[in-house]
């Protein structure tokens, strides 16, 4: 059992500003804008319902991915046409894992166990329920088959895009309702152990941009924080 953790998520880029995270850990899931055609209608962010205010983006079109049904999508689907992620995430088989950081702004009393202003954060995590499928790989598959992403972003662009795409098992993946914090308190650009001790990544530089990776004492590890409360990270 393996895994591989990607940034994803609304950022100070696109479209100008980060997800919230609130005093109890909680959080709210911000995907990036649509930046391509797509070959059917895809939510906007007035649609999405937020607490965040996003009305000077209302009538943005949304890349909805990874998607999550717990925030209103069919599938637990990823797909991406950057190499930098689609490499790594192409090594991943049926049952490892696939967890999705993201970087937050504090909103209210900031949390001990935060960094202050933002810090990077695990959202959330698919177990694959196969292997990672190549774009090529896609093209080829069966009618039934591809119906499996048939609600995915990439799919749903003008032309498809995707290097790779990520199915996750619905008994086994979600959207977290406490983050997992990969920042130390110190400062959103400094990471904590999670990534210094347990990742490939040095914590060198932008490290909350780059893919990591995990093996199985770290991808454990993830998953017993997942089912804590923040603040266990301190221990």
């Amino acid at each position: 059992m393996r895994s591989v953790a990607i940034n994803v998520g609304a950022n100070t880029n696109e479209p100008g500003f980060r997800g919230p995270l609130f005093p109890d850990g909680s959080f709210e899931y911000i995907p990036i804008p649509e930046s391509k055609p797509t070959s059917e209608p895809v939510p906007t962010y007035g649609d999405l319902d937020l607490r965040t205010d996003a009305s000077a983006v209302a009538d943005q079109p949304v890349h909805f991915d990874p998607e999550f049904p717990e925030a209103g999508g069919e599938r637990y689907t990823y797909g991406d046409e950057h190499g930098v992620k689609a490499g790594p995430l192409s090594e991943l088989s049926a049952g490892d894992y696939l967890f999705f950081y993201a970087t937050l702004s504090v909103a209210g009393e900031r949390p001990a166990w935060a960094s202050p202003e933002w810090g990077a954060h695990v959202i959330g995590h698919f177990r694959l329920a196969r292997d990672a499928v190549s774009g090529e790989t896609y093209r080829d598959l069966p009618p039934e088959e591809q119906a499996q992403f048939a609600s995915n972003a990439h799919v749903k662009r003008d032309p498809f895009d995707a290097r790779v795409l990520i199915r996750g098992n619905a008994e086994e993946s979600q959207l977290y309702n406490t983050v997992v914090p990969l920042s130390a308190p110190s400062g959103g650009t400094d990471a904590n152990e999670l990534v210094t001790d347990l990742s490939s990544d040095s914590g060198k530089g932008p490290w909350w941009r780059r893919p990591m990776r995990f093996d199985e004492a770290g991808t454990e590890r993830l998953l017993e924080l997942a089912d804590s409360n923040p603040s266990a990270i301190e221990r």
